[in-house]
């Protein structure tokens, strides 16, 4: 079905008739339609919104990136403007606010009906990154003393508009949520019977002040829906829905892989201007590249080592480019059970235990290959070479597991984003570290050992 909407979207590109362009636009789901309206050139978007019906329009708007969002806000009329505002959820109306100047923002509240108003202020008052930010106040909630019947008759006069009704959330005369009742109970209960009687005190909930991430992870955790959110005594002020929190895991998923690979802030975008590509990747390049300076200070001092013995340029690029796959290998299964919060500091020696026992076996496989690929591309009189290649390979292959997880676990510890500088650092300490080892006992075998070359 997916596929058919996106072939329409690719065909529609070509109708010159306007009439038929509406018919097709208005008939297509609202993803796909604002998928279609953010790829057009800038100067067709508003054109082409406009051909929307009003509730379609409402609905494809939700779907649009946010600086698409802000130039559809300066190009469409005021009165269209705040009718598309003032019909978005609360949590939406709260993000697109993120994104715009203080005095459109502070124009469009005063264009929002009191109730949506006073919702979105709520929502705008707690900080980013958590529950309350998040969160929705658009939810079901029913007082402890209904039977099942007045509840159904509540939700039918009073909730329909409601972001989900599959839960139901039950609260005392204070607001404060004291169970759950879903409405599958609802519809398979004897409508006398009393809503305390049939929910659930056992309530998963979060603090308006809980981090996103903790809310992604229960919400996975016990195959939620939706969650809810309460204040600090306790009342119910708003949930968070399901396609909440997938945007959440989305968000941190692209933010750990950017910055695992030195991308600044880690929220570039495919299709970014190249100026702010360049302003996000340049300082970590730069600063990458004074990292390697340790790298390479490592070999300065055996020049005259790698002139005597010249296989030594053939076979060096193998322990960095190995050593370093080997290291981000362990680096990226550590942050991410660090990020799902599958693991945390307390289970470094259990990790590592782990790594060390999987990296034995990686490292004798390695080493007898590169001990292999040294008798090949070494003469004769070099051919002692291999085994110490060998042995190096196999050495550095256990570093690199060990710091792939222990240096994530320490940043951890530090409150610092184990992310964030985890790639850099691992593979230039590979580097050096192998470089300094096998050079070193190159220069022991040559000098000490006396070994012809």
């Amino acid at each position: 079905m997916l596929t058919q909407a996106h072939d329409v979207c690719n065909s529609i590109v070509d109708i010159a008739d306007l009439n038929q362009l509406k018919c097709d636009l208005n008939r297509l789901q609202p993803v796909d339609v604002g998928e279609y309206i953010a790829k057009l050139p800038q100067q067709e978007r508003a054109i082409k919104f406009r051909l929307l019906n009003k509730q379609h329009a409402i609905d494809v708007f939700e779907y649009l990136p946010p600086e698409v969002q802000k130039e559809l806000i300066n190009s469409l009329h005021d009165v269209q403007v705040a009718q598309i505002v003032e019909a978005m959820s609360p949590d939406e109306r709260a993000e697109l606010f993120d994104e715009l100047p203080a005095g459109v923002v502070k124009w469009l509240l005063q264009e929002l009906s009191p109730e949506q108003r006073q919702a979105t202020a709520t929502i705008l008052g707690y900080p980013e990154g958590t529950a309350g930010r998040l969160m929705t106040t658009e939810y079901v909630w029913l007082r402890e003393g209904l039977t099942v019947g007045e509840a159904l008759r509540k939700i039918r006069r009073q909730d329909e508009d409601k972001e989900t009704i599959y839960y139901a959330y039950v609260t005392n005369d204070k607001r404060q949520l004291v169970s759950v009742v879903t409405l599958r109970q609802l519809l398979f209960t004897i409508p006398n019977a009393k809503i305390k009687d049939i929910a659930s005190d056992r309530v998963v909930k979060v603090k308006t002040e809980t981090p996103q991430e903790e809310v992604a992870r229960l919400m996975k955790r016990y195959d939620l829906l939706a969650i809810p959110v309460v204040d600090r005594e306790d009342r119910l002020v708003g949930i968070i829905t399901i396609d909440d929190v997938v945007d959440i895991l989305e968000e941190e998923a692209t933010e750990e892989i950017q910055k695992l690979v030195g991308v600044s802030g880690g929220d570039e975008a495919v299709l970014s201007p190249p100026m702010l590509t360049i302003r996000k990747r340049l300082p970590w390049l730069l600063g990458i590249m004074l990292l390697y300076i340790a790298a390479s200070s490592a070999i300065a001092p055996f020049q005259p080592t790698i002139s005597m013995v010249p296989v030594l340029a053939v076979i060096m690029p193998l322990f960095s480019n190995t050593g370093g796959t080997v290291g981000i290998q362990a680096l990226t299964v550590t942050i991410r059970g660090l990020s799902v919060g599958e693991i945390t500091p307390r289970d470094t020696l259990k990790i590592l235990r782990k790594e060390l026992m999987a990296g034995l076996g990686i490292a004798i496989a390695l080493g007898i290959t590169m001990g292999l690929l040294s008798l090949i591309w070494a003469p004769p009189s070099e051919r002692w070479v291999a085994l110490v290649a060998a042995v190096v390979m196999a050495t550095n292959t256990l570093v690199a597991v060990s710091l792939g997880t222990l240096l994530p676990m320490g940043l951890k510890c530090l409150k610092l984003d184990p992310a964030l500088m985890s790639g850099p650092l691992v593979t230039t300490m590979l580097d050096a570290i192998g470089f300094m080892v096998f050079l070193s006992m190159i220069f022991v075998a040559l000098n000490v050992l006396h070994l012809q070359h």
